[in-house]
């Protein structure tokens, strides 16, 4: 994560070139509004607008609702924004830090090491907007290379959930199988932990401290030494989860297909009620 004041010092004219923070907005929010307009409207000064439907991942269909990104469209999309191996990266949102963390997690996964997310988001910048489309004086030279953080499928998200700690992004009441708004089945994978990434966050937003996220995950199982997965619904608030496990000091693999890749397969076992199952 980075603060606001921090990122408002390293986007000071004071920064040298290589090290002047790329701004990314990852705008997107389930159900809409659109993020786009939303950017053309107002945005942090050289930010350049991500799409997270079409370029922070495929098409829905097999591998979920938000499936993995083909990685030369990623590519090339991180490339345009400006994107480089060696020059830092802030990714940002509306507020709610799930879909920034989407782009924090893949660009960590397919090879970059300097990508933090702006702690609460648009909502918490005070400083100047910019309107229109920004585009960088100079394309990036950023290539995806995957495997730099774990990543589970739906077999491995049942091993994980009976041998080691898989903890469920979603809502309580999704979890528990009351509601279920976009999938053709609620409930959880069985022996799945509830754990809402709502409850990362305080109440303006912004990531709970590293003790407190330290505490929170001990409570659900998650410490050093046990294998920790997670997912949601179509694997972008568990992004964010990871995220918060990260800060937490402890590794996490991501299953990005989520439930609606594990209900895609009537076959799959589900579980309902508060308990893992």
């Amino acid at each position: 994560m980075i603060a606001v004041p921090d990122l408002a010092r390293a986007l000071g004219p004071g920064t040298p070139p290589r090290e002047r923070p790329v701004l990314l907005d990852v705008r997107w929010q389930l159900g809409g509004p659109p993020g786009r307009p939303q950017y053309a409207a107002g945005h942090l000064p050289e930010a350049v607008y991500v799409d997270l439907d079409t370029e922070l991942a495929a098409p829905p269909g097999r591998g979920g609702r938000h499936p993995l990104p083909d990685l030369e469209i990623f590519g090339a999309a991180m490339r345009g924004a400006g994107v480089s191996h060696g020059r830092p990266v802030v990714a940002y949102d509306g507020g709610q830090g799930w879909a920034a963390a989407r782009a924090w997690w893949l660009l960590r996964w397919t090879g970059h090491p300097r990508v933090r997310v702006l702690d609460g988001g648009l909502a918490a910048w005070d400083g100047e907007l910019s309107t229109g489309v920004h585009r960088p004086a100079a394309e990036g030279d950023f290539v995806p290379a995957p495997g730099g953080l774990p990543v589970l499928d739906a077999a491995a998200a049942a091993r994980l959930a009976r041998d080691g700690l898989l903890l469920d992004a979603r809502a309580g009441e999704r979890y528990r199988g009351e509601v279920e708004p976009i999938d053709p089945v609620g409930g959880h994978i069985p022996g799945a932990v509830s754990a809402p990434t709502t409850e990362n966050v305080t109440p303006d937003g912004r990531l709970r401290t590293r003790e407190e996220l330290a505490a929170r995950f001990a409570a659900l199982g998650a410490e050093p030494g046990r294998e920790v997965g997670v997912y949601c619904g179509s694997g972008v608030s568990a992004a964010h989860e990871v995220l918060a496990l990260a800060e937490a000091g402890l590794v996490a693999a991501l299953y990005p297909g989520s439930w609606s890749d594990w209900t895609a397969d009537p076959s799959r076992p589900v579980a309902t009620g508060r308990e893992p199952g």
